[in-house]
């Protein structure tokens, strides 16, 4: 049942939103802090303002809308106390040594007046058409996956001026910008991962090599690399797609990824030098076959880890994890209307950001700390999915309870959207 009501959410929600309270000055802030979440979790279908104001009784929209767009609080400051709070407890802190993912994710958005909006590259369906994308930071600690920070992608398309406008940003620089955010908040990762569109960028490699942090990156077969493939000759400078061509055999190993269904790749690496860098790096030539006249799919992935670290094995292995900020998109467009909303401006887009991230917070933290397990579930919840509909079933629960006392109250409410209740 999509309907629901805020007497009815479960005593573990206001607990967690109690823990925001300071963030905000007003009493209005925090009731509409309280059911904004409440309706990116929710059973509804679509997680407008629309949507989750009529589905939540006792929620009104143009009070949800003043919330998300002109109500006086900090998205920033939430987001702080956000990650606080995952800090705080033994279950859900952040581990030493984790891993920072860096990737951005785009959905269509029509019309021109939404900010950000453009004709870009969009990743979810494979290809250029208008919408808006944005820049985020995953961590991956072997136990977790969590967004930390967010930037919206101001495309030139969507500003007065293009590319000559003080807003606009490169991909690659919001990515620092973010970098730099975990940086100062003493949360440093063992390695960072980035995907083919940051990993061609000399320039963007080499801001993490000023931070001193290690990488593993995409690249593109084009890419140019100084290399001496046979001991005898001379470095020469080809394409990497050249360079897979070149390679013998006996130079590629089986490694089997243990990832949701588990692949074996065929793997190579070698010590390669770039025109635009400095050092030497470590290049990863990955295959789904033995051969590459047989592969189908080949990868490229270059890190600045030391050579007695960057083997085959660790440097795949640890690419794999990039996966992780893919199931977190996927479940966050999916459950919680990260791609979902009513609003135009660059403000009210981020706070609505901010809030999906509190929303997936809210279940991440209580799937870890397994209350949601002790209360709502007869099995272990392992994943996001999981725990979402435990406690989805706990607003069901209470909110059949509520119904028994307060019917007329419900019957009143559905006669207001035209519809009879017997």
């Amino acid at each position: 049942m999509k309907e629901t009501t805020p007497s009815a959410m479960p005593p573990c929600f206001d607990r967690w939103c109690r823990r925001f309270d300071d963030v905000f000055s007003h009493q209005a802030q925090k009731t509409g802090f309280k059911h904004y979440l409440g309706g990116l979790l929710g059973e509804s279908e679509r997680k407008n303002l629309t949507q989750m104001s009529r589905d939540c009784i006792g929620v009104t929209y143009n009070r949800l809308h003043h919330f998300l767009t002109e109500a006086p609080w900090n998205a920033q400051q939430v987001n702080q106390r956000r990650l606080q709070v995952m800090q705080q407890c033994r279950q859900t802190h952040i581990s030493r040594g984790f891993t920072l993912i860096i990737d951005d994710s785009g959905h269509r958005k029509s019309g021109n007046l939404t900010a950000g909006v453009g004709r870009q590259y969009i990743g979810e369906i494979g290809k250029t058409d208008n919408g808006v994308v944005v820049v985020t930071t995953h961590l991956y600690d072997g136990v977790k996956s969590l967004p930390l920070d967010v930037e919206l992608y101001q495309h030139a398309h969507s500003l007065p001026q293009g590319k000559e406008n003080p807003e606009f940003i490169k991909k690659p620089d919001i990515a620092i910008k973010l970098i730099d955010k975990c940086l100062e908040r003493k949360e440093r990762p063992a390695v960072v991962l980035i995907d083919a569109g940051y990993g061609n960028n000399s320039r963007f490699l080499q801001e993490l090599e000023k931070r001193k942090l290690t990488y593993v990156g995409g690249l593109a077969k084009n890419r140019k690399v100084v290399c001496q493939i046979e001991p005898e000759r001379q470095p020469e400078e080809l394409k990497l797609s050249e360079l897979a061509k070149r390679l013998p055999a006996e130079a590629l190993s089986a490694i089997t990824l243990n990832r949701e269904k588990p692949r074996t790749v065929w793997v190579a690496t070698i010590t390669v030098e770039f025109s635009t860098m400095s050092g030497p790096k470590t290049v990863a030539i990955v295959m789904n076959a033995p051969t590459c006249s047989t592969a189908t799919e080949v990868d490229y992935l270059v890190t600045n880890a030391a050579s007695e670290r960057a083997t085959a094995s660790w440097i795949v292995t640890t690419y794999s994890q990039r996966n992780w900020v893919e199931v977190f998109y996927r479940e966050a467009k999916g459950w919680l209307g990260l791609k979902e909303y009513q609003i135009r401006g660059k403000r009210s887009l981020y706070r609505h950001l901010i809030l999906v991230f509190c929303a997936y917070t809210f279940i991440i933290w209580h799937q870890l700390t397994g209350g949601l397990r002790r209360q709502w579930a007869n099995q272990p919840l392992t994943t996001f999915t999981e725990a979402l509909s435990a406690f989805r079933t706990a607003i069901s629960y209470r909110f059949f309870g509520w119904l028994q006392e307060n019917r007329d109250l419900f019957t009143l409410y559905k006669a207001s959207l035209g519809f009879v209740w017997a």
